[in-house]
């Protein structure tokens, strides 16, 4: 059942790729559906319950359709892989978008960070939750819903000014987010030349579950799931892989002190 299902997805995708038929992109985006709902439901734990799943998932399959539109196979790379980053980015620009943190949100975020602030400052270290909340004159539960909120605005709301009033000259939070365009280039060239060292010698596979594990974030299921391998047999690969490179450069450490 496994190979019949592989088959009739590479003719769908054989038959988009011809003409490009509402009717196989629409048999594609079906198929793949699933991915844009885990995507959407891991997002969704992470922010308040004020947003919809249902929203982020109509964003990611925005994201899933272009996906598909520019998925180019001669690349030799598996379209879940591909396309998980397409509906990422998808679903986070919805995010970016909403206004979604009320007023008194922002405002009670702002009165955690002066409290702790203030208290960082009186006891010369960072305070605990309990003496946050005690200063707060909150229980805990209170406290940690207030703490909740102060990470999710921090979190999604881009648009919101640093201030509270009407000032046309205050800064919104997106205006001192760093820009990752402007990073180091001699950074980056370093970044670019140790992930090659890392990965020099690796087989296909290997080299997969160092980059997606590690640069991608993706969970060992995940990469499982590209690769059509089970979690225990990833998880196995990776020990001996991560073991493989830590005793190459021992020996290249022992080269060095030579």
């Amino acid at each position: 059942m496994k190979t019949k299902q592989k088959l009739d997805i590479a003719h769908i995708w054989q038959q988009f790729h011809k003409a490009h038929e509402v009717h196989y992109r629409n048999l594609l985006l079906e198929y793949y559906r699933p991915l844009v709902r885990y995507s959407a439901e891991r997002l969704h734990s992470k922010l308040p319950g004020k947003i919809e799943l249902d929203d982020l998932i109509s964003a990611g399959t925005f994201g899933l359709m272009d996906a598909i539109t520019a998925f180019d196979p001669r690349r030799n790379v598996k379209f879940e892989t591909y396309c998980s980053a397409r509906i990422r980015g998808s679903i986070l620009d919805e995010l970016r978008s909403m206004d979604w943190v009320p007023r008194l949100v922002r405002a009670r975020a702002q009165q955690l960070a002066r409290a702790t602030q203030s208290l960082q400052v009186h006891l010369g270290r960072q305070p605990t939750e309990n003496e946050t909340a005690e200063a707060l004159d909150m229980d805990m539960d209170e406290f940690m819903k207030l703490h909740r909120e102060a990470n999710a605005v921090c979190q999604v709301s881009l648009n919101a000014k640093l201030s509270d009033d009407d000032s046309e000259k205050n800064v919104a939070e997106i205006d001192i987010i760093m820009d990752k365009k402007s990073e180091n280039p001699l950074v980056e060239a370093q970044k670019r030349d140790l992930k090659h060292l890392i990965t020099r010698g690796l087989t296909r596979a290997e080299r997969l579950i160092i980059v997606l594990y590690y640069y991608e974030e993706m969970t060992m299921k995940e990469i499982g799931a590209t690769l059509d391998l089970s979690e225990s047999r990833i998880s196995q690969m990776h020990s001996s892989i991560v073991a493989r490179l830590k005793a190459q450069m021992t020996h290249h450490q022992k080269e060095f002190a030579i």
